[in-house]
């Protein structure tokens, strides 16, 4: 048996998330797999994601891991990250594409014209460490402290159409949702793999987590 299947489908930041998740958590069986199977029996799944939203639902698609991905993120511990997050939502501006619609909400890119507190502008995508508030005390955010940094790469956010989902808000210059979840399911825009210590918690935090 499979502990946590990470989900290939083309367009994910596989190794840097495998080696993370090895190092949390040495003695799980961890795999990268394309197989629908693997996923299905897996015991945990991540999802990861990067690049652009329509390429992102057309790789999952040819590989024909659609309905693997969908009945995982309504049945087992499942974590999105970043793009894997997005897709979960039903529809993404990005390439104006529907997504797995596991989730209600959309996905919006941030305005172009954005200003900082002293009217600098700000660039997207939205590049670097950022604070995270914790909207609720969540089993992932355990021994993380409010407020702590993780690292995003990202010019698109979720907006869920459900304001129980939300779990976390950063701000890029006002606040943006970063972290979701609903039962079984936790979903970050922040990359866990490349935030350090604090990312690494939320990764032992998932490969620990019995929703």
């Amino acid at each position: 048996m499979v502990d946590v299947a990470i989900i290939d489908y083309g367009m994910g930041n596989l190794r840097s998330v495998e080696q993370a998740l090895c190092h949390v958590a040495p003695d799980l069986d961890i795999v990268v797999t394309d197989d629908a199977g693997v996923i299905e029996r897996a015991d945990r799944v991540v999802f990861p994601g990067q690049g652009a939203m329509p390429d992102c639902m057309r790789e999952l698609d040819s590989r024909s891991l659609r309905s693997a991905v969908v009945q995982a993120a309504k049945t087992k511990p499942f974590l999105g990250i970043c793009i894997g997050m997005q897709m979960l939502f039903e529809h993404s501006a990005e390439g104006d594409v529907a997504g797995l619609g596991v989730l209600k909400g959309e996905v919006a890119r941030f305005a172009s014209n954005m200003q900082d507190a002293q009217g600098n502008r700000l660039k997207v995508p939205h590049m670097g460490w950022n604070q995270v508030h914790h909207a609720t005390d969540h089993p992932l955010w355990n021994d993380i402290a409010q407020d702590a940094r993780f690292y995003f790469v990202h010019s698109y956010y979720v907006k869920p159409g459900d304001a129980t989902l939300i779990q976390a808000t950063s701000d890029y210059p006002a606040p943006f949702v970063c972290a979701v979840a609903r039962a079984n399911l936790f979903g970050v825009q922040f990359h866990p793999e490349k935030s350090q210590a604090a990312g690494l918690k939320l990764l032992q935090n998932f490969v620990h987590w019995n929703p």
